[in-house]
């Protein structure tokens, strides 16, 4: 059984988001542009003795959906322990690659999917030998 592991934050104005965050619940971040290749910010939601999962913060890739068409939402990540075995059993069960699989350096296998509904969802297998 695979569990959420990790959410994503699409943002317009990045550090507007951030700034929400923070002062809504006293969120703080990490940067890991330079591991990622690209703007992305760590969310850190609370302290590792609690129950939670944190999150990760970046600038949207497509427009901002308009009010009225649907859910505006957070993407989920599923930790998985095989990657290509999973990716295998989304395609059969009519889920469509969103964003093929690709590696955080020296960390895991990251890619995201869409379920047969439309929604963006991401697996992540840990693997520090991911290049």
């Amino acid at each position: 059984m695979s569990r959420v592991v990790h959410f994503e934050i699409q943002a317009e104005d990045v550090e507007r988001a951030k700034a929400f965050y923070a002062d809504v619940f006293g969120w703080t971040y990490e940067d890991y542009s330079q591991m990622v290749g690209s703007p992305y910010f760590g969310i850190v939601t609370g302290s590792g003795d609690e129950p939670g999962i944190n999150g990760g913060l970046l600038p949207r890739p497509a427009a901002t959906p308009g009010e009225g068409q649907g859910t505006n939402a957070f993407v989920c990540t599923m930790g998985v322990g095989d990657y290509d075995v999973t990716e295998q059993k989304i395609l059969e069960a009519g889920g469509r690659v969103a964003l093929p699989k690709y590696a955080l350096p020296g960390m895991a296998w990251q890619g995201y999917y869409l379920d047969t509904e439309g929604n963006t969802f991401g697996i992540h297998q840990p693997d520090p030998e991911a290049r």
